[in-house]
């Protein structure tokens, strides 16, 4: 079982940048592929991006292309999103999640969900 610890959120005005951290324990951290999700209020729980085992190879929802970066720190069994050019839109409790595979694949389902981490862009 691995537990994943989100940090990083904050009130940041819209354009500016914020990146947030995935830190993980209690298994591999390399082996697997690793996502954001966001949640905005009233809305349902959406993937925002996604990243395999080895950094190559990357996945981003259209809402955030070109603005944020999805990295990964295996020394550090650390994930990261750097968020950039920050609009109102992008508030909501962002949440990171670990996939039981080498590769993501869109519209897996988790189970568990950690606590997340609030960002809120003000205009």
């Amino acid at each position: 079982q691995v537990q994943l610890v989100e940090s990083g959120g904050g009130l940041v005005q819209a354009g500016g940048s914020l990146t947030l951290s995935c830190t993980a324990a209690g298994r591999n951290f390399s082996t697997y592929a690793m996502a954001w999700f966001r949640q905005a209020p009233g809305k349902e729980r959406a993937i925002v991006a996604a990243i395999n085992y080895s950094g190559i190879s990357t996945y981003y929802a259209d809402s955030v292309k070109g603005r944020f970066t999805i990295g990964r720190d295996d020394a550090k069994n650390t994930m990261y999103l750097h968020m950039h050019i920050l609009k109102p839109e992008d508030t909501a409790v962002y949440y990171c999640q670990s996939y039981s595979s080498r590769h993501y694949y869109i519209g897996a389902k988790f189970s568990s969900w950690g606590q997340g981490t609030q960002v809120t862009v003000s205009s």
